[in-house]
């Protein structure tokens, strides 16, 4: 059984189905609309990046080949050590055990942060934030990804699945605490029907993934997101 940084929150879809998950990374955004908009806002060329939350990896890639060193860190030993497998053969890249609210890092030692789905919902994510204020430099960036529930073919699933969100309530949470909100629309883009509802499956109860599959045809699906960023 691989072992769990103390503290993590579980991250259900990944930690079960990596597999599976890897789908997912590869129909997510095939236009490059995050890229671009974190890029306008904070490039990382010659920068330390740090990825917080990177399951087996999937970014760590990217920001290598523009970034000077690049750090991921993950609370699920299991996928870290998958993730350093796909990155060992890039010297600017490693990879660490921890928890978002002890991150294994020194003070100021970061210029981006990026965390793609790992601070969910924003409420109780309180403690990783405080670590990121400690590690991020002064002129440094945070970029925080997560859904926008008010609005797309995904976000509408999403609230099926969690009747109880409140989109304001989470919106007021990022406010308060000094980020700004770049609401994007992204898409899904899968190969076949198939790996479509394998990544329904893992990310929506049962029932509801059989029902949205039912409902809608092709492989792409609209998806807005919210890129909450923020200077040091």
């Amino acid at each position: 059984m691989a072992e769990i940084a103390p503290g993590a929150v579980p991250s259900p879809n990944i930690w079960n189905s990596p597999r599976v998950y890897e789908l997912e990374n590869r129909a997510v955004d095939p236009d490059g609309v995050l890229d671009s908009a974190m890029r306008a806002i904070r490039p990382w060329a010659g920068a330390t990046v740090l990825d917080v939350g990177c399951g087996t990896g999937f970014h760590l890639p990217f920001f290598a080949r523009e970034g000077a060193q690049v750090i991921g860190v993950e609370p699920h030993s299991g996928l870290a050590a998958a993730a350093r497998r796909r990155v060992r053969d890039l010297p600017n890249v490693t990879v660490r055990v921890g928890a978002a609210q002890a991150l294994p890092l020194p003070d100021a030692s970061v210029d981006v942060v990026h965390a793609r789905w790992a601070y969910f919902f924003g409420p109780g994510c309180e403690p990783g934030l405080a670590e990121l204020d400690r590690v991020v430099r002064r002129g440094g960036a945070i970029f925080i990804i997560d859904n926008d529930a008010t609005r797309s073919t995904f976000g509408g699933w999403f609230r099926r699945s969690l009747p109880s969100y409140d989109p304001a309530a989470v919106e007021r949470f990022w406010t308060r605490r000094g980020f700004r909100r770049e609401p994007l629309t992204i898409r899904w883009s899968f190969g076949d029907r198939a790996d479509l509802a394998a990544v329904l499956r893992i990310e929506f109860p049962p029932e509801l993934a059989g029902e949205v599959l039912r409902e809608h045809e092709g492989c792409e699906v609209d998806y807005a997101v919210n890129l909450w960023w923020r200077y040091a």
